[in-house]
């Protein structure tokens, strides 16, 4: 065991590994030591100044859950964009479950978003699972606002996949492009754009939804 994951394995909660774990099915339970996100969080802050933080960045594939973790942490921690950038692209193909997979994104790329956004596509366009979730991810999260156009929903919305990740995350961005690109979205409901499993995922999780007006969530469940 190497000096990193025995610190990790200081911070473990047993109980907390056995509810997380059973969040992730696709994920060992042995590969998950058991550390809450906001102490992983913290501790990532004190070992991104230590020179082994760079080495543990290039040792890869990485043994545990947290480790995965821990790296998507000090990536986003980078400042400089094209640095991050390539950080994110070394370590995106070893990503294997969803929560990692989600982890919040670098801030410098929302000051970046000419780059991202080329970026997103390719991910978007690759086979990988949690890659072309992560594309999607990037684009729900910072295409859906200001600098929303309504290709980038047909962009998702057009993804094909029998992975049960991808197609979530399709759903996801589709429910939150109704709660604030709510006329580009509907129509993908109204004309049953998207497959019927990612159609239906979609209305829950818009129905559920604090964004969603009371009349739209109404309007939605008419159209499962």
């Amino acid at each position: 065991m190497t000096h990193l994951q025995e610190e990790l394995f200081k911070l473990q909660d047993t109980a907390y590994r056995d509810f997380h774990s059973s969040l992730m099915p696709g994920v060992d339970k042995e590969a998950v030591i058991g550390v809450r996100t906001p102490v992983l969080r913290a501790f990532a802050k004190k070992f991104s100044k230590t020179e082994e933080a760079e080495q543990f960045m290039t040792e890869l594939p990485h043994k545990y859950y947290e480790e995965n973790n821990l790296h998507m942490m000090l990536i986003a921690q980078i400042k400089d964009y094209n640095m991050c950038v390539s950080e994110t692209e070394k370590f995106l193909p070893y990503i294997d479950n969803w929560a990692t997979c989600d982890s919040p994104l670098p801030k410098c790329f929302d000051k970046n978003k000419e780059d991202i956004i080329v970026r997103a596509k390719n991910w978007i366009a690759t086979d990988d699972t949690y890659v072309k979730r992560y594309g999607m991810g990037v684009m729900m999260r910072l295409f859906l606002d200001e600098d929303f156009k309504e290709e980038y929903i047909q962009l998702v919305a057009g993804v094909k996949s029998e992975e049960y990740y991808v197609n979530m995350m399709i759903a996801w961005y589709m429910a939150t492009a109704l709660a604030k690109q709510w006329d580009a979205a509907i129509p993908y409901i109204q004309e049953h754009r998207l497959s019927e499993w990612v159609h239906r995922k979609s209305i829950q999780k818009a129905v559920e939804s604090y964004r969603i007006t009371p009349e739209q969530k109404d309007y939605l469940k008419g159209l499962r």
